[in-house]
């Protein structure tokens, strides 16, 4: 797989791991390995588990909706999508500087470590 860049005209956060990009749903992979590492962030909505997860959830997706406001953000297709129904292209946003955004979530703490064996509990402790 070889990654590719995405041009998008409208980049927009629909939580705080799941952008869209002209429409189109993308997955930030914080610099991870497609199906084996990468972000996780709280669930939005009625997908979240208790109230603290939906607080959390607009909180990070509010962090992601700032770092998208930047100029000179590239969108890196990483040439492989995620395995939900939608086939989400799993992606890197990096800054001018070169810094990751998802990994930025993550070391902020609005974001946690995902793994396929693991499930976050954003609703304890």
């Amino acid at each position: 797989m070889v990654a590719s860049l995405i041009i998008c005209s409208a980049l927009v956060a629909v939580d705080g791991d799941t952008i869209k990009c002209d429409g189109q749903l993308m997955r930030l992979l914080g610099e991870g390995v497609p199906y084996i590492s990468g972000i996780d962030t709280p669930e939005i909505g009625s997908h979240a588990k208790c109230l603290k997860e939906r607080k959390l959830a607009l909180i990070a997706k509010g962090r992601l909706k700032e770092l998208l406001a930047e100029k000179g953000l590239r969108v890196v297709f990483s040439g492989a999508v995620d395995r939900t129904q939608t086939h989400r292209p799993l992606v890197n946003i990096y800054r001018a500087n070169g810094e990751e955004i998802g990994k930025k979530l993550l070391n902020e703490g609005f974001a946690r470590r995902w793994s396929p064996t693991q499930r976050n509990d954003w609703c304890s402790a």
